[in-house]
C-alpha cells in the first residue's frame, strides 16, 4: 500500500487516519492495464495498481512502466456502391418533376437514400 519501509505501528495509524477522513486504499490484482490514443498505445504489463477511495469518488493509480506501440494509420474504408433501381429512378423522377437522369444523378450523390435525393432536388428548385 505504501513504498518503502514503514513501521507497522504506524503503517496501522496511518490506515486509521485515513478511514477516519474517508479515505480508502485497495491493491487491485491487475494483469494489465492498456491506454489507447488516437496515435499510439501504452501497455503496462503486471502493474501494480491501487484503487482509492476518498468519499465515494475512486482514483486509480498505476505504477510500471508502459511499452509504448505506435498506430499504423488504416486507410479509410472504401464507399460502398450502392444500386439504385430503375424504380426508384422513376420514383424520384416522378415527385420531383424532373428526367430520369437528373433522378438517377441524384440517388448516386446521396447513395441511393431516396427520401435526401428528393429534397436534394427540391431544394435545387428553389435555388434556381
Amino acid at each position: 500500500m505504501f513504498p518503502g519501509k514503514v513501521n507497522p505501528r504506524m503503517l496501522k495509524k496511518m490506515q486509521k487516519m485515513m478511514k477516519d477522513f474517508g479515505m480508502e486504499t485497495e491493491d487491485l490484482d491487475v494483469r494489465k492495464v492498456i491506454f489507447v490514443f488516437d496515435d499510439e498505445e501504452w501497455v503496462f504489463e503486471e502493474p501494480k495498481v491501487q484503487v482509492m477511495d476518498i468519499l465515494g469518488v475512486k482514483t486509480y493509480s498505476i505504477t510500471g512502466k508502459p511499452k509504448k506501440i505506435k498506430k499504423e494509420k488504416v486507410e479509410e474504408e472504401e464507399e460502398v456502391k450502392v444500386e439504385i433501381t430503375e424504380e426508384d429512378v422513376e420514383l424520384v423522377a416522378k415527385q420531383c418533376n424532373v428526367s430520369k437522369e437528373e433522378a438517377r444523378k441524384a440517388l448516386e450523390e446521396c447513395n441511393g437514400d431516396i427520401a435526401e435525393a428528393i429534397l436534394k432536388l427540391e431544394e435545387e428548385k428553389e435555388e434556381n
